[in-house]
């Protein structure tokens, strides 16, 4: 999937995460969080992981996380990406 422009999803309040994504000519993550840690290694595999699933290969992805579970990390980056992509409807749609 190519990020085509910017876009963003979620929030900044507790027990979410907001994520933009920007196009780059390389892959670049840069994560914010107050369990940084404790849980920041595995935030940014479930983010990576994630990214290789839905095959993003360059971009730039920011995340802030405010306490996040793993399935609203990975529900606001598949948003993000579809909508930088300028994908209406899903292919993969949670696989």
């Amino acid at each position: 999937m190519e990020i085509l422009h910017a876009a963003t999803a979620g929030t900044l309040e507790s027990s979410d995460v907001q994520i933009t994504v920007l196009p780059s000519g390389e892959l670049d993550v840069t994560i914010e969080s107050d369990v940084i840690h404790q849980y920041g290694n595995h935030i940014r595999q479930l983010i990576m992981d994630a990214l290789q699933r839905m095959g993003v290969q360059r971009g730039e992805i920011r995340v802030i996380d405010k306490g996040a579970l793993d399935c609203t990390l990975e529900a606001r980056l598949e948003t993000v990406l579809h909508r930088a992509a300028d994908k209406l409807v899903p292919e993969k749609w949670g696989k």
